[in-house]
């Protein structure tokens, strides 16, 4: 069976966001959707590339207009992917990759039960903590927290995933996804 929508979803500190910008360059024909988002945006994020950043106003109006095909509040922020994009690319036939959180992924599997979905996992919870900390843009507590959520995307991603990989060398990762995405 040839697949039209991928989940690509990972813990915090996983290497999602860095894995998600190289296959926006090197995947022309597969559309990787822009999620949107209402937490702020870090350094060097570019709005409308990496996020379509919004108020949470303008967020809370979308979902009344039923703009997504799911959203989720996650560590606070809310985080949307619009339906309309997925419609699009169904009707045309063209691949949709979506990195979205878990609690996302399910939703998106329940209204499009063909969705494939790909896992990222860190090599350990050690190395997703310093992952974590490098990035130096969160406070110890937030650390913490993001540490014990992903303990049950961890469940999720082996309960409901149709493939994960363990993101030890982010290079080969790619090509595996890609792979993945290429072959289904």
């Amino acid at each position: 069976m040839k697949h039209l929508i991928f989940v690509l979803s990972a813990p915090s500190g996983t290497g999602k966001t860095t894995i998600q910008k190289i296959l926006k360059n090197e995947l022309k024909d597969i559309d990787i959707i822009t999620t949107y988002t209402t937490r702020k945006k870090r350094p060097g994020e570019v709005n409308g590339i990496d996020y379509n950043f919004v108020s949470e106003e303008k967020f809370k109006k979308m979902i009344k207009q039923n703009k997504f095909a799911e959203w989720s509040l996650v560590y606070g922020n809310y985080y949307g992917t619009p339906k309309n994009k997925i419609e699009e690319n169904l009707k045309k036939g063209k691949k949709t990759l979506l990195v979205i959180d878990t609690q996302g992924a399910l939703k998106i599997k329940k209204i499009y039960p063909s969705a494939f979905l790909i896992g990222i996992l860190p090599p350990s919870l050690k190395e997703q903590e310093t992952r974590l900390r490098k990035r130096n843009d969160m406070l110890e507590e937030e650390i913490k927290k993001r540490i014990a959520f992903s303990k049950e995307e961890r469940k999720v991603l082996r309960k409901y995933y149709d493939i994960r990989l363990i993101n030890k060398d982010i290079k080969k990762t790619i090509e595996r996804i890609k792979k993945i995405l290429l072959s289904n």
